[in-house]
């Protein structure tokens, strides 16, 4: 991989961190606990305590994606950033570019 794709990756894992931190902030407003106090009519109720578990569900998906692009961001100038974690091949520069936080290749991920 050369200097030029390594900003462009460097670039899109600083995009992506920014992009799923205002995730999380907007996800952490909609997962707050509903409260049995208002007036919104059993089904009602029925409908945001559903949407409230998505939201749940993908606020842990936003804060682990997070977790693995800082980690990207802290690997990118080592000499093994790039390389798939199962089979030691490269990772396709396309894939680091939409997906910065993988850490296998399309071919292992696709596997799993």
């Amino acid at each position: 991989m050369n200097s030029t794709q390594k900003n462009k990756i460097r670039s899109k894992i600083h995009e992506n961190i920014i992009a799923t931190k205002l995730e999380i902030e907007d996800l952490s407003l909609l997962t707050q606990p509903i409260s049995p106090e208002n007036a919104i009519g059993r089904v009602s109720r029925m409908d945001a305590i559903n949407n409230k578990t998505i939201n749940d569900r993908a606020l842990l998906k936003a804060k682990e994606k997070l977790r693995k692009l800082i980690i990207a961001r802290s690997r990118v100038e080592e000499e093994d950033f790039g390389i798939c974690r199962s089979c030691n091949g490269e990772i396709q520069v396309g894939r680091l570019l939409l997906m910065p936080e993988s850490n296998t290749c399309i071919k292992c991920a696709s596997k799993k």
